[in-house]
């Protein structure tokens, strides 16, 4: 079964502005926990994006980003990849990458799952149905992006997350949209050390 899970609300999370002063991000969960932003093995968090700019650079990050407010978002590696995202689309890429961000239609919020390449590795999944999810190992984040979502006896409402940090043996979840239209983003780390 899993270890003890986190439900933690949209309205607790703290807003950190950016260095460059083009953002802000809340984060949601890191490994280990209360982990400085250098220690990491993992991290998720949301980030409000208000003006174009570059991306910051992050040695030894793979990381996932996916859409979950606004109606584009513009990501343009200097290596050549361009890459448009509409709401819900998601791109993984290296945090070594010198990518830059565009706004074609305003400000974005995007959800950002960062894995230390060398210790985990992981990823995200858009859901709008009900259906029941299976864990067998690892560390799960749910994220209400938009609405309102059950997950088991559990209510999460738009921004609200749900962590299990390091579950182990075999579980079940089942998440249903409460809301028309309400969409959970499902983010899954697993160790490299215990992935068989």
């Amino acid at each position: 079964m899993f270890s003890a899970f986190s439900i933690i609300r949209a309205a607790d999370l703290k807003a950190v502005p950016w260095k460059n002063g083009g953002g802000a991000t809340r984060e949601i969960a890191a490994s280990p926990q209360g982990a400085a932003f250098d220690a990491f093995d993992w991290r998720v968090s949301v980030a409000d994006v208000s003006q174009a700019g570059a991306f910051s650079v992050f040695e030894g990050i793979d990381r996932v980003l996916t859409l979950i407010e606004g109606a584009e978002m513009v990501l343009i590696d200097s290596a050549g990849p361009r890459h448009v995202l509409a709401r819900w689309d998601s791109l993984a890429f290296a945090g070594e990458a010198s990518i830059t961000a565009e706004l074609p239609h305003g400000p974005t919020r995007d959800f950002n799952l960062m894995l230390r390449r060398d210790r985990v590795s992981g990823s995200v999944v858009v859901r709008r149905e009900a259906e029941q999810l299976k864990v067998a190992q690892g560390s799960v984040v749910l994220v209400c992006a938009l609405g309102e979502f059950a997950v088991n006896d559990e209510r999460l409402f738009q921004g609200d997350a749900l962590v299990f940090f390091e579950a182990g043996g075999s579980a079940s979840l089942n998440v249903e949209p409460i809301s028309k239209g309400a969409v959970l983003i499902d983010a899954r780390i697993v160790s490299k050390e215990t992935r068989t």
